[in-house]
């Protein structure tokens, strides 16, 4: 596919994402009918989708409308790359610029130009202060792909190695003691040996971090009340020898963590919904949330995120919390987790917890910031008194 053509097939993807759809579904229904493109021109849509949702609200300021031929411009405005090479009506080409769409384009400006919706602006410059813009404007460009290497399989200079003899350079970032930064062809990582013998796993470099703060206790009990993909209880079983369990309300979510656990060699059970065991020395919740400090890698969240929604979830974390200090032993460790920017999320929803359950105490709370690399993310980690 040609450079126009690539354009063109991102605007009817974005087309049908301002209709409605997701994003992820509009790429999958566009790739189906068009077989003939290959995995390259399949990954160049992708990347052009998905620049324009992160920076949808300037692109359709530079490109005169919020639409997939309006943020298509506002791309070539954005990059300097001349539209009149790209609209050119040829074949598979989107059609000829307008004469109202010739001519510079002015700047975007203020909240525009950090693409950051006008609700939530004021809660992220409450939480985030002088870091709102510096952060904000961090959120608009891709996220670099941090791997996490598998303490129970390999060292992190052997698997800088193993990783290195497919192609895939990648530098160890200092913030953690298993992180490393994939500077070049991050597309083979899925299909590495590497990977698919569980000597390192993808996972954000906050997160990372996060998980090592954890106070594990060896040979001891752990329980990922909200699990998932049970990515942090992966990270946490390489740490160090424990009864590991995972649960989350829909099983669903946990179909992988079997043959993950298999592949990076370490024992983990799982829950049925509801039957989470009592008595755990460490319980880890790492709650629903607004992922506002993931809107590089989940950009359409960003403008689909609502009051409503967000008063939904701070509603379920405090419920998830009050549950999940129910299964805390005594003299036990509650931790929670959140990738939010929000203080509605982090520093507030501690100080309810705390509020609503006198018996324990707040041991320890930290943000992790863009600024640094990794996703935005807040950890909180509370004991009970004694």
């Amino acid at each position: 596919m040609t450079p126009a053509a690539r354009v063109a097939a991102a605007i009817e993807v974005l087309d049908r994402h301002l209709g409605g759809e997701a994003a992820e579904a509009a790429l999958t229904g566009w790739a189906r009918a068009n077989r003939y493109a290959g995995s390259g021109d399949r990954a160049a849509v992708r990347d052009l989708v998905y620049d324009a949702l992160r920076c949808r609200r300037s692109y359709a300021v530079m490109g005169g409308a919020l639409t997939g031929r309006g943020l298509m411009l506002g791309h070539c405005a954005a990059q300097g790359i001349d539209p009149g090479n790209i609209f050119t009506a040829e074949r598979f080409a989107p059609a000829a610029l307008a004469e109202a769409e010739r001519g510079p384009r002015a700047a975007p400006e203020g909240l525009d130009a950090l693409d950051c919706p006008d609700w939530i602006a004021p809660l992220l410059e409450t939480a985030l202060g002088e870091d709102f813009a510096p952060v904000m404007a961090s959120q608009r460009h891709r996220a670099p792909l941090f791997l996490r290497v598998n303490a129970a399989r390999a060292t992190r200079p052997e698997a800088a190695a193993a990783l290195a003899a497919e192609g895939i350079a990648t530098v160890p970032r200092h913030e953690s003691n298993y992180a490393l930064e994939v500077t070049e062809n991050a597309r083979k990582v899925a299909s590495s040996l590497a990977y698919l013998h569980g000597v390192v796993e993808v996972q954000d470099l906050s997160s990372q971090c996060a998980v090592e703060a954890l106070p594990l206790p060896e040979g001891g009990r752990v329980l990922d009340y909200c699990a998932g993909g049970g990515g942090k209880l992966l990270a946490m079983a390489a740490r160090a020898p424990a009864n590991f369990v995972a649960h989350d309300v829909d099983p669903r979510r946990m179909h992988d963590l079997p043959a993950r656990a298999e592949r990076a060699g370490v024992a983990v059970r799982l829950a049925e919904p509801g039957k989470a065991p009592r008595g755990q020395d460490l319980v880890l919740v790492d709650a629903p949330c607004t992922g506002s400090g993931t809107w590089r890698r989940t950009p359409e969240a960003k403008w689909r995120l609502t009051p409503a929604r967000l008063a939904e979830l701070t509603a379920l974390q405090a419920k998830i919390l009050a549950e999940a200090q129910q299964f805390v032993a005594p003299g036990g460790v509650l931790a929670y987790m959140t990738c939010s920017l929000l203080a509605e999320e982090n520093e507030t929803q501690v100080a309810r917890f705390i509020a609503n359950h006198p018996d324990w105490h707040l041991a320890e709370s930290r943000r992790f910031s863009p600024l640094s690399g990794g996703d935005g993310f807040f950890m909180a980690i509370f004991r009970r008194k004694t």
